[in-house]
């Protein structure tokens, strides 16, 4: 597999740097699409994917990793809650908040649906981002099944969801608090003066030296006494390289 030149041609044609990505699991990755769809070669699958835009959007999601749900590990997002509360609100509201890799939007949407109870009627910026057009626009629409919405308590089903056809349609009220954009963590820059972002479970695919760099851009896009919220598989061991405290297992704070 001449890995080298797929990785230049999804560079050149979708603008994502697969070099990023841990090496041995990009391989697995790749491997297993190709023999689901028969092929053979590299330039066999990117013919495949020149031609046929289903298999080009499977291939999207699979690299781009699009697997959320609401409230992740529900536990260390009441933890996420006490800080809000206790920590980022009484010191700085309105807040702003990053959800990064936002895949279908269940991060933000959990933690606006926490604002609009402890801060009714208060203009927070949130801006969720995703390296992948299809998946934002997945988002937007504020869509879900049943196994998306398994961590939501009935209350907050009740309140901020309608349920049509089987899906779970999320309010208007909660849909107009999120801006939602396209970005890459990889090759664009970052905003700033956030005080808490979300990033989980994307960056453990990457290798060592890309991370390094996302948590270096992501301090300096908190504020002060900001936070980072990751993922349950995702301990920043290093995390006071970054200039991060521990404010908890998975939640960092800016020094």
């Amino acid at each position: 597999m001449d890995m080298a030149y797929f990785k230049q041609w999804v560079l050149r044609e979708f603008n994502i740097n697969l070099a990023a990505y841990k090496p041995n699991q990009l391989h697995r990755r790749i491997n297993s699409l190709m023999s689901r769809v028969g092929v053979k070669s590299i330039d066999e699958y990117i013919e495949l994917l020149k031609r046929d835009g289903e298999q080009r959007q499977k291939f999207l999601d699979f690299i781009t990793i699009n697997v959320s749900e609401f409230f992740r590990n529900p536990e260390i997002f009441e933890e996420l809650k006490v800080r809000l509360k206790e920590e980022l609100l009484p010191r700085n509201s309105p807040l702003k908040i990053w959800s990064a890799a936002c895949s279908i939007g269940a991060e933000p949407y959990s933690v606006a649906m926490y604002l609009d109870e402890l801060s009714h009627g208060v203009r927070h910026t949130i801006i969720a981002t995703d390296i992948d057009n299809t998946i934002i626009e997945r988002a937007k629409r504020g869509e879900y099944v049943l196994s998306e919405v398994k961590n939501v308590k009935k209350e907050y089903l009740d309140k901020y969801f309608t349920i049509k056809d089987d899906k779970y349609i999320i309010s208007p009220i909660i849909k107009n608090l999120i801006t939602f954009k396209k970005h890459d963590l990889i090759l664009q820059n970052y905003e700033s003066n956030f005080d808490l972002i979300i990033c989980r479970n994307v960056v453990i695919y990457f290798n060592q030296d890309v991370k390094d760099k996302i948590y270096e851009k992501f301090s300096k896009s908190l504020k002060k006494g900001g936070l980072l919220f990751v993922g349950a598989t995702e301990s920043i061991y290093n995390y006071r390289d970054y200039g991060f405290e521990k404010a908890s297992t998975f939640i960092y704070r800016k020094l």
